[in-house]
């Protein structure tokens, strides 16, 4: 999926992964016209749920993220459907915790177009490889919010488990306060969960019957 130098050993560079369904590229400017148009379909970023960008705003979120990879608490990545060679999304390595060998995939989101395609748990797929084959972890989380019902099913259908819920853990950006819903899957599941995925993407039309 990836050939890994010693430097993208790093848990906070972001080497290019990708697969059939998926490329995983380097968050920088050059990405932000896609990612503008994207947050503006369907007004995904009007969820009140969830973290997008106005379409105004995906520099200022690119420049916060690239700081954050500068200040070593933060990998981005900018999600590239290969059939288009168009960016339709963010995802990130956060909460980096590399002295304990712990992360978190979070702060994603993803064109309204590009839900239901297979590119999210392709993806997650080479994020979780990642992190637990190259970067050694013990651990990888997953966060969401309590009423974000789609994005605790699809994190669920990765083959994480829930671990609890964090009440009243965050103050939302129109004054609710977000529960927000912690899963995780640990080294010792990787193996089965990564056959588990590998099998539902083999499924996909746009893989099936290929090698």
């Amino acid at each position: 999926m990836s050939s890994e130098t010693g430097e993208e050993r790093s848990f906070v560079q972001a080497p290019t992964l990708e697969n059939q369904l998926v490329r995983l590229e380097q968050l920088d400017s050059t990405q932000e016209s896609d990612l503008a148009r994207v947050a503006a379909e369907g007004d995904l970023w009007r969820t009140w749920y969830t973290h997008v960008p106005a379409p105004k705003e995906v520099e200022a979120e690119i420049q916060r993220r690239l700081a954050l990879q500068r200040a070593g608490e933060m990998a981005p990545w900018g999600i590239v459907d290969p059939t288009t060679d168009r960016v339709v999304g963010m995802t990130t390595y956060m909460n980096i915790d590399e002295e304990n060998r712990r992360l978190e995939i979070g702060s994603t989101w993803m064109a309204t177009t590009a839900q239901g395609t297979g590119i999210n748990p392709a993806a997650k797929l080479l994020l979780m490889t990642r992190a637990f084959e190259v970067l050694d972890c013990i651990a990888v989380e997953f966060r969401t919010h309590f009423h974000n019902w789609q994005s605790r099913e699809a994190i669920a259908r990765l083959g994480a488990r829930q671990d609890g819920i964090l009440r009243n853990h965050m103050l939302w950006r129109d004054g609710t306060i977000r529960d927000t819903v912690v899963f995780s899957v640990l080294d010792s599941e990787w193996s089965t969960v990564k056959l588990g995925l590998e099998e539902r993407l083999s499924k996909h039309p746009k893989t099936a019957g290929k090698p």
